[in-house]
């Protein structure tokens, strides 16, 4: 589904990612784990077309993808969810759902108003409010909820734990598993606990470079790993 191959990525004169490689198959839900600063935002930055790599490809649905402008991407079928979430706070929370309505590929099984409340209960009893009236928790909801309105065939999700209450992230990670078996998931986070309790396999990165990847329970039990790379 996703390639990322050798990817290198500079803002200004800073080398952010070293050659980074990674992939996200059907039916998967993938993290990319580390301390803030790793390189886990520009990362997806790049996949999305933010950041294009100055080296290296990356391949989503075997199409080359690098280098093509935002748009594109998320035309193409990526669906993303960035750290600052950006929803429109001015707009109801139904009103954020339809500017980003897109139709669904032919054999998708479409992202309409039902489902979505269905998936994000919620949001249904919000879906009058104004964006800027929601708490981080029901925001963040709302930003993958707007995100799956595009009927995308791969989320993106930057961060999606961060500043959320205890409870809201065991909300937010019941409705992670619960996608990935209609929609595969790259998620960036630095909450190595909750992402490695919800992901298949996981890669690490530090100072721009893949350190270690693996399954998530072996990366669950081992120490140094935990305490070199993911302990904050």
């Amino acid at each position: 589904m996703l390639k990322v191959d050798d990817i290198h990525v500079y803002y200004g004169d800073s080398y952010i990612l070293q050659g980074i490689s990674l992939s996200v198959g059907k039916g998967e839900i993938v993290a990319l784990l580390g301390r803030n600063g790793a390189g886990k935002t520009t990362s997806m930055r790049s996949i999305v077309g933010y950041n294009p790599p100055a080296r290296g490809t990356i391949h989503f649905q075997e199409a080359l993808i690098s280098g093509r402008p935002v748009y594109a991407n998320i035309r193409s079928g990526i669906g993303y969810v960035p750290e600052e979430r950006q929803i429109f706070p001015n707009l109801t929370v139904e009103e954020n759902l339809e500017v980003a309505t897109r139709p669904p590929q032919a054999s998708q099984m479409p992202w309409n108003f039902e489902r979505i409340f269905s998936t994000f209960p919620l949001l249904t009893r919000l879906r009058h409010h104004l964006g800027g009236e929601l708490s981080g928790g029901e925001q963040q909801m709302l930003a993958i909820a707007r995100a799956l309105a595009g009927n995308p065939q791969l989320l993106l999700l930057d961060e999606p734990c961060e500043g959320l209450a205890p409870v809201i992230v065991e909300s937010l990670g019941e409705i992670i598993v619960n996608l990935k078996s209609d929609i595969p998931i790259l998620m960036a986070e630095q909450n190595a606990h909750f992402a490695l309790g919800i992901a298949d396999r996981a890669y690490v990165i530090d100072k721009g470079l893949i350190r270690h990847q693996g399954d998530s329970c072996e990366i669950s039990n081992n120490e140094e790993i935990q305490d070199r790379y993911l302990a904050v």
